[in-house]
């Protein structure tokens, strides 16, 4: 293959992929592959931000075009000629690029209470897909190698700024309050429910977080993410990595929850307890609104549900005996195992699960039939206490939970 070092190989070649549908396509599905959180986001919004960012790294690797004539003048022997790693040291910092796009990703997501986590999931996906095409299709244009190693280096740096201006944006989003006393009140719960450090009790005071008669307050987490759609007026809020989080003496009442909103309060603890809780009460929030859960909640009420949801390799492992007969690509062997889970979620009553999937009992009862033909185990018969039936229900619940999916996906077929 002839080594190229015509006019800005490296640049044309990111132009080319930000106008490649399909470059922008393989991006867009790594990111919501790797984020569910952003999977439930309208596909077109992750394109067009991944678009603009694509456009933008084609401008920075332009520079590289000084890289590409040093390495030939290199090669041809010019005095004074730079190599290619250190003509690419020598175009400026990074954070001097336009970021704009980074920015308003990461402040539409906070927007949408997208956590943190999950965005940067994403972003980390799509910048390691783009780096193996980029590397790809220079390799394919006969890019030196020196070369080559220069555009991975610019890659990482450039991946790097990138994300750092990502979190940037969601923080300011995160962050932006009508006065400086809501700026405060983030600040302290940042400190208290996620860095684990226990504010003076006079700062815990003055934000309004008063400990009980016993010294202790109860913190939650909630949904929809905006501070000011839910109303809790004995406890201090703030928007926290796209969750609300709150803390006060009281736990709040359903009154005071809104209306498709979802809350999960903790136990009562010491302030020095309340991080570990708070990070179980996020955790059950987001167990919970994959499967369209509402309402208020006490976090021990997903205490089997985030038990389970932690332990993915033996839940894999339960699901292909139990359920390994079933065809995660047959529509009527998925509609047979979400019956059998709402059979479980409604106690094992026939009647109670008709009403919940808008059947008839009879169909609920013939399903069952059909699920204990193809898998050989059987729900409708297990003891309604005492033995080992609780056990195997939990173990028939979490197969089911796993095969399809927390989101109601079934997993592909190891």
């Amino acid at each position: 293959m002839t080594v190229v070092h015509g006019p800005e190989p490296v640049a044309a070649i990111l132009r080319a992929m930000a106008a490649d549908t399909d470059v922008c396509g393989e991006l867009v599905r790594a990111a919501r592959t790797r984020s569910p959180a952003l999977a439930r986001l309208a596909e077109a919004e992750t394109r067009s931000h991944v678009t603009a960012m694509v456009r933008a790294a084609g401008a920075w690797f332009a520079a590289l075009d000084r890289a590409e004539a040093a390495q030939a003048l290199g090669a041809a022997g010019a005095p004074g000629s730079l190599t290619a790693i250190e003509a690419v040291e020598d175009v400026g910092s990074v954070e001097a690029q336009d970021f704009s796009a980074a920015l308003l990703l990461g402040a539409d997501r906070a927007g949408q209470g997208v956590p943190v986590t999950a965005v940067l999931q994403g972003v980390q996906a799509a910048l390691t897909r783009a780096a193996e095409i980029t590397v790809d299709r220079c390799r394919s244009a006969g890019v030196s190698d020196g070369t080559l190693l220069a555009v991975v280096l610019r890659l990482k740096e450039y991946g790097d700024a990138l994300e750092r201006h990502v979190v940037h944006g969601y923080r300011a989003a995160e962050g932006t309050a009508p006065d400086g006393a809501d700026a405060s009140r983030a600040t302290l719960l940042r400190q208290l429910l996620v860095g684990g450090v226990v504010p003076d009790p006079q700062d815990l005071a003055r934000a309004g977080a008063r400990p009980n008669a016993e010294g202790l307050l109860h913190c939650f987490a909630a949904t929809p993410a905006h501070p000011h759609t839910l109303r809790f007026p004995h406890a201090v809020t703030a928007r926290l990595d796209g969750h609300l989080a709150g803390v006060g003496p009281r736990p709040p009442t359903a009154q005071e929850c809104a209306p498709g909103g979802l809350v999960v309060v903790a136990p009562a603890a010491p302030p020095a307890g309340l991080s570990a809780l708070y990070r179980l009460c996020v955790r059950a929030v987001d167990l919970a609104g994959r499967r369209g859960r509402h309402g208020l909640y006490e976090l021990t009420d997903f205490a089997a549900e985030i038990a389970l949801a932690d332990q993915p390799v033996l839940g894999a492992q339960l699901s292909r005996r139990l359920l390994g007969a079933l065809d995660p690509e047959d529509g009527f062997h998925r509609q047979l195992a979400r019956t059998a889970l709402t059979f479980l979620d409604c106690g094992r009553r026939l009647d109670q699960t008709a009403a919940a999937l808008f059947t008839h009992p009879n169909t609920v009862r013939y399903r069952l039939g059909r699920l204990q033909q193809i898998t050989g185990g059987s729900l409708a018969d297990l003891p309604p206490a005492g033995g080992s039936g609780p056990v195997h229900a939990l173990h028939w619940w979490w197969a089911l939970t796993t095969w399809l999916g927390v989101d109601g996906t079934p997993p592909e077929r190891p």
